[in-house]
């Protein structure tokens, strides 16, 4: 902590860009969900069926994930406490859109092996977000 009290500049620096990050997530979340007609049409049959697959709940566990981690991050912004149970929740939700999207789909068939790289990312992120939510808070950055 510094001295007077309050998170340094790195805590700041940090949970700017998991906002980023996070509203990035929103919106590629609202691309899927609003994708016309036309552009679900215009893609290879194998990723249309990948797409026309999915079920409700991992629709519903990527909109929480993104829409939990940028709340999240904008309560972690705000020196919240609540931040962390939020956090977690998006982490958990990560997990459960992961679990369709490796062990209930064709996609690393459809897509190839390189399409591990992005959700692996997630994952961490989401993980180093929890951890430095509950580190902020031990530390008396959160309220």
């Amino acid at each position: 902590m510094t001295e007077s009290g309050k998170p340094p500049t790195w805590f700041w620096v940090v949970g700017a860009l998991a906002l980023v990050w996070n509203l990035l997530g929103v919106m590629a979340y609202l691309a899927q969900v609003m994708m016309t007609e036309d552009a679900i049409a215009a893609l290879p049959e194998a990723e249309r069926a990948l797409l026309a697959d999915v079920p409700a709940w991992a629709v519903g566990a990527f909109a929480t994930s993104v829409f939990a981690g940028a709340l999240g991050c904008i309560l972690l912004l705000a020196r919240k406490g609540v931040a962390m149970p939020v956090l977690v929740v998006s982490l958990v939700a990560v997990l459960v859109q992961m679990v369709h999207s490796f062990f209930l789909t064709d996609s690393m068939a459809v897509y190839g092996p390189s399409v591990m790289i992005m959700p692996v990312l997630v994952v961490i992120i989401a993980v180093a977000l929890v951890w430095h939510a509950k580190s902020s808070l031990a530390k008396g950055w959160l309220t």
